[in-house]
């Protein structure tokens, strides 16, 4: 029988050893979601810096979404929802492929978006952006204050962006979009911090190294989403257009 699977299960090991395998866990967590920002970063360069490129996704005419970006997206929603139903039953290899197909479609899908405000401004959102994800990651990591409780009101939180966001295509109203972008600040700080204590104690229920291989790339792709939109977020509210 492989090693991995011969090793006790997490809750066996001494405080020590255990609070080891948590961070170790948190560190590939970390790493991969590092990958898809990379990832993301590069493929959002590619498109942006060739026309040709460009072009693919965006009419040149009428600037309006082409067929290939719209394929893009509902690719995108796909393999969110493939890797939230699927991932127990994935090999590793084809979990670790489709985030990296996942992160590298979302740099594409950004693409556009990115072109809409200054260099420097989309580099101060990431700072920005990096600095919040950061404090508030280590911060959920060594509070002692159980954070499940908030899961139900941050999905609810959510679903109220999500609704707002939409009605406000028709609205057009400036003030609600600050409004919306303040809450949905707001609700991802508390998702990140949800995300990270949830994915601190999922490890301890991992019997063996397949399992925390996986739950690390789920585990990714769910602060990487809380990131990314976080960072659109912070972008309309700071961001300056060309």
């Amino acid at each position: 029988m492989d090693q991995a699977y011969r090793q006790p299960q997490y809750g066996t090991y001494s405080a020590d050893q255990t609070l080891a395998q948590i961070n170790a866990f948190m560190r590939r967590v970390y790493n991969w979601m590092a990958v898809g920002l990379g990832l993301s970063a590069l493929a959002a360069w590619l498109v942006t810096s060739s026309e040709a490129i460009f072009f693919t996704f965006i009419n040149p005419q009428t600037g309006a979404p082409t067929m290939a970006y719209w394929v893009v997206l509902l690719g995108q929603f796909g393999l969110v929802i493939a890797l939230g139903t699927g991932i127990r039953r994935f090999q590793v290899g084809t979990a670790s492929a489709l985030f990296i197909l996942y992160a590298s479609l979302n740099g594409i899908f950004l693409a556009p978006v990115l072109l809409m405000y200054t260099q420097a401004s989309v580099f101060k959102a990431f700072l920005i952006t990096a600095g919040t994800f950061g404090i508030t990651s280590i911060w959920a990591s060594t509070t002692k204050k159980d954070l499940s409780s908030m899961g139900s009101f941050l999905f609810m939180g959510l679903i109220g962006v999500i609704l707002a966001s939409v009605v406000n295509i028709f609205l057009q109203s400036p003030m609600m979009d600050w409004i919306i972008s303040i809450v949905g600040v707001g609700v991802f700080i508390g998702l990140t911090a949800y995300d990270t204590q949830k994915l601190r104690a999922m490890v301890l229920e991992a019997a063996n190294e397949v399992t925390v291989s996986k739950m690390a790339i789920f585990g990714a792709l769910q602060l990487y989403l809380d990131f990314i939109n976080l960072f659109l977020l912070l972008l309309r509210l700071f961001g300056d257009r060309r």
